[in-house]
């Protein structure tokens, strides 16, 4: 295939002048007309390709030689389809419409319009040799913004806004389907234009073409400086984009405008890192605006590849800052296919032109991270961006039960199902049937996260929110938890696993989550106690005992002796108002005295319920004087089991209805290894138990609506999605006692994503997130 040289062919950027401006010609009544021969032109078709090498001209009432071609063509290369165009173009649609003019302030004339499959031209009048005033060539990359309600509100017609190169039509109409009409008609011509391609993604493609042939791709490379480093701005894009700005997207709100200016400012920021003092604010800037703006991604790409090809000199500070930002690139976002391709062509050229050298270790480093890379939630954080520059690993630390920490090595590609399989080989939980999984949380809230979930982004938010929230106590962090239970009989007593079950347990406590007589709760105080302190003594620091006892235990019964206590009578002044407004006021003053009363004997007795409360737990942790801390959880299990629903997950749910039509509402939905189990908040024995082999069907019909149907019966919650981990991991074949660890890992499917939760609030068990 013949080479094509583009060494003259740099984007061209003379200035266009327009044909002229000429007002006051007779004006006819409004019209409007769609032509009735109108046949729907072929939406993206594309024959065999006919590149030109010199700019398309134009034949339909358009200039006839190269110089008179209109800006919008300049810098593109356009694909024709197979076949010859008529020379006069057939009209679409014409009629009168205004046009908004810029001056002194905003006004707007009456013109005629005229589209046909070429352009959008403009004249003095209907008449046959009226004077045309203006042009604006149609392609595709051409776009319109249709009428809206808040232009009609603020001058009283429709608008519709047609974007060229340089330059825009904003037309106006008093009729709304008028206005339609000529988008649509619109709309409809510049799908069916060819795409326009640009120099370089044909050079581009020219290089995949010959990549097998170094002395063309050299020749390619010496010819075409558009391919190669620079010191110059930047004044045109390397990619095609759309016209027009992102003023009626999301996008606009950020400062953003047009996409063909945003890649300009790119590169300049681009040259700014070569002088930077220091490169990481330049880097996530430029990584935000290609998270913002996810067509720049391939544009930066090539931009990148541009500047590290024919460097001078290659191997200096200045020129390695570009390397540096296409490894944070390479581990936050993926090109499209064509610029990946073209990417590692450029790798493996530059580590076959400088061996030994540094471009040759950023070269390797970002053709792995490539391989890796599925797309970031978040831009990576400076401390991140800081490790990446260096081609370093991150460590992140992890927190389990028992107040332990891990500390990780983790790459920008580590998902937290990967950490969950690195903490169980690192804390021999391999043999293990119960299912782990990574949480995020504070003091307040907790979340399970996603198997697939990038760790690298979780740290970056909690950066964020440290940045936000830098004296709060409750920072964020990544906890190692039990997230299925499905075997709590057969932990080994000397095993970690014990105090994952023992830390989970307790947790379940205090939330109000077991069902356990007053006594029971007392010994199992007493077990905490007994566990964090030892054995007795005068001198050791206990507990508060929200951390020991269900708080709403205390409170229940200081609000019965509360409002059982006699209240005291309030006196009337005897020279107080008289009448209606002494009662109105006297009994305003009434209610609120005694509401007051009541909260400071409600305040009272929750401080006495407490202090007794602590004294019988103490007086039960005297008893233990001498247990272990490892016999110490064993019987605080053993204690904890004796309800039959131990080891299920509870999720409050706000009613269920039955397939007989009762109706019970706030129960818990405890799921379990083998079954589900309907509860009332606070009793031990369930409503209902479904073991999962009876389930014939079970879905969720929409955010919040369970149903699970068994043979003839069919129950409905409202809940959120759950179960899945639990009813796929048991439905599963018993595998041997003895596991390889490859087979360990895989037992369960991976976490989903869900939404938080208060930690002490809401009735999720052991710490689990709303649903699975």
């Amino acid at each position: 295939m013949p080479l094509r040289g583009f060494c003259s062919f740099i984007c061209c950027r003379h200035g266009f002048t327009l044909l002229g401006w000429d007002y006051g010609e007779k004006e006819e009544e409004e019209s409007f007309e769609l032509r009735s021969k109108l046949e729907k032109p072929a939406c993206n078709v594309r024959g065999p390709l006919d590149i030109s090498l010199t700019q398309p001209v134009r034949n339909a009432n358009g200039p006839s030689s190269l110089s008179e071609i209109p800006e919008e063509m300049r810098s593109l290369i356009i694909e024709k389809s197979k076949g010859a165009i008529e020379e006069d173009a057939e009209i679409v649609v014409k009629g009168w419409l205004y046009r908004e003019v810029h001056g002194g302030w905003i006004k707007m004339r009456r013109h005629w319009f005229v589209l046909t499959q070429d352009s959008l031209d403009f004249y003095t009048s209907n008449e046959k040799n009226a004077r045309r005033l203006g042009s604006l060539v149609l392609t595709s990359l051409c776009s319109v913004i249709w009428p809206d309600k808040q232009s009609y509100k603020e001058t009283g017609n429709w608008s519709i806004t047609v974007y060229g190169r340089k330059h825009s039509y904003r037309l106006y109409t008093k009729h709304f389907n008028e206005a339609v009409h000529w988008a649509c008609a619109i709309q409809k011509v510049v799908d069916s234009k060819a795409p326009v391609e640009t120099p370089t993604q044909l050079l581009i493609r020219d290089i995949q073409e010959n990549k097998c042939n170094a002395e063309a791709v050299e020749h390619i490379y010496n010819h075409n400086p558009i391919l190669k480093h620079t010191e110059r701005p930047l004044y045109s894009s390397l990619l095609p984009f759309p016209y027009g700005s992102l003023e009626h997207t999301v996008h606009s709100a950020k400062g953003y405008t047009t996409l063909r200016d945003e890649a300009v400012k790119i590169f300049n920021s681009l040259q700014q890192l070569e002088s930077a003092q220091d490169p990481v604010p330049l880097i996530q800037g430029v990584l935000q605006t290609c998270l913002d703006l996810r067509p720049l991604r391939d544009e930066v790409y090539c931009q990148l590849v541009k500047q590290t090809s024919g460097t001078p000199s290659p191997d200096t500070p200045a020129q390695l800052r570009y390397w540096q930002l296409l490894s944070c690139m390479s581990c936050t976002f993926l090109p499209s296919l064509s610029v990946l391709k073209y990417l590692h062509f450029h790798l493996k050229r530059v580590q076959s032109q400088y061996p030994d050298t540094e471009m040759d270790n950023y070269s390797a480093f970002i053709s792995e991270a490539l391989g890796k890379t599925k797309g970031r939630e978040c831009v990576p954080s400076w401390e991140e961006i800081r490790i990446l520059i260096n081609r370093q690993e991150m460590i992140c630390s992890v927190h389990y039960p028992g107040q332990g920490c891990c500390k990780l090595p983790i790459s920008s590609h580590t998902t937290a199902d990967e950490v969950v399989k690195k903490m169980k080989e690192r804390l021999g939980l391999q043999l293990s049937r119960n299912i782990f999984a990574l949480f995020e949380g504070n003091t307040y809230k907790e979340q399970a996260v996603g198997g697939s979930t990038i760790v690298a982004d979780i740290l970056t938010r909690f950066e964020n929110l440290a940045a936000r929230e830098p004296e709060s106590e409750h920072q964020w962090k990544l906890c190692f938890k039990l997230y299925c239970f499905l075997d709590t009989d057969s932990v080994p007593k000397d095993s970690i696993e014990v105090t994952f079950l023992f830390e989970q347990s307790h947790a379940m406590v205090i939330q109000g989550h077991l069902p356990a007589s007053e006594e029971d709760l007392q010994l199992l105080a007493a077990l905490r106690l007994q566990y964090l302190n030892g054995d007795f003594s005068t001198h050791t620091p206990s507990s508060r005992l929200e951390e020991l006892f269900p708080s709403h235990i205390i409170e229940a019964r200081a609000l019965a002796s509360a409002r059982t206590a006699p209240a005291k009578p309030v006196r009337c002044p005897a020279s107080f108002l008289t009448g209606a407004l002494h009662v109105g006021l006297w009994s305003h003053t009434t209610v609120h005295k005694l509401k007051a009363e009541e909260c400071l004997r409600f305040q009272c007795r929750l401080k006495e319920e407490g202090a007794a409360m602590m004294a019988s737990i103490v007086e039960r942790w005297k008893t233990l004087q001498g247990l272990a801390r490892e016999d110490v959880m064993v019987a605080y299990l053993s204690v904890a089991k004796r309800w039959p629903g131990f080891g299920s997950t509870l999720y409050e749910i706000d009613f269920y209805i039955s397939s007989t039509g009762s109706f019970l509402q706030r129960l818990w939905l405890g799921v379990a290894a083998t079954s589900v189990s309907l509860y009332r908040q606070g009793e031990p024995e369930p409503l209902e138990s479904i073991r999962y082999e009876l389930i014939s069907s079970y879905g969720v019909s929409d955010s919040t609506t369970f149903k699970i149907t068994t043979g003839d019966q069919e129950f409905i919650f409202e809940t959120s999605k759950l179960m899945t981990a639990y009813i796929t991991s048991t439905r599963r074949p018993q595998r041997p006692s003895l596991r390889t660890e490859s087979e360990s890992f895989s037992l369960g499917p991976p976490v989903q994503e869900l939404p938080s939760h208060p930690v002490l609030k809401h009735s999720h068990t052991h710490g689990h997130s709303n649903g699975t």
